[in-house]
């Protein structure tokens, strides 16, 4: 029965590890930027990485089932608990999430903003002929998602549509 419990399992110290981990992997997600784990945001990366690694742990049997399952419940905890608290406390999403940040504003590129988020000319150009963007001009807006995506907003040949202000809301405009 050693496999599934044993008494000298650091149960705490297994719950205390989740909690600096998790605050670790999305300090550092955040360091290296968004485009580092795109269709991720760096709270479901910081969560993935987290739930895979108590996994590994448990099936390689370098810890028991109890311990494996206490990281598990105890980062599932801190998801409910730090999503509670994005939706309660706006400062509180600022911080676990990167802003989406302005790549081109009408037919502008940003290079300065391309450059802090670490994102190639050649990579911004692919997602505008994806858009089926034929003309500069006809961009409204090119956006870095928080997950990393390039969304193009944009309008076809010969159309003179405004952008809705609320569309590019939060939205940053400097690095």
């Amino acid at each position: 029965m050693d496999w599934i419990y044993q008494a000298s399992d650091p149960i705490w110290q297994t719950l205390a590890g989740v909690f600096l981990m998790f605050v670790v992997v999305i300090a550092a997600t955040r360091i290296v930027g968004l485009r580092s784990f795109a269709k991720f945001s760096t709270f479901d990366f910081a969560f993935t990485v987290a739930i895979g690694s108590a996994v590994a742990a448990t099936l390689t049997g370098s810890t028991t089932v109890a311990h494996g399952a206490t990281a598990i419940f105890g980062l599932l905890i801190m998801t409910a608990a730090v999503a509670y608290l994005q939706r309660k406390f706006n400062f509180f999403n600022e911080i676990i999430n990167n802003k989406p940040l302005l790549l081109m504003d009408g037919s502008e590129i940003l290079e300065e903003n391309l450059h802090a988020a670490r994102v190639e000319k050649a990579q911004l150009i692919a997602k505008l002929r994806e858009a089926n963007v034929i003309e500069f001009k006809q961009v409204r807006a090119v956006v870095l998602e928080t997950t990393g995506d390039i969304s193009v907003l944009h309008v076809s040949e010969g159309s003179d549509c405004q952008l809705e202000s609320a569309l590019l809301e939060g939205v940053r405009r400097k690095p």
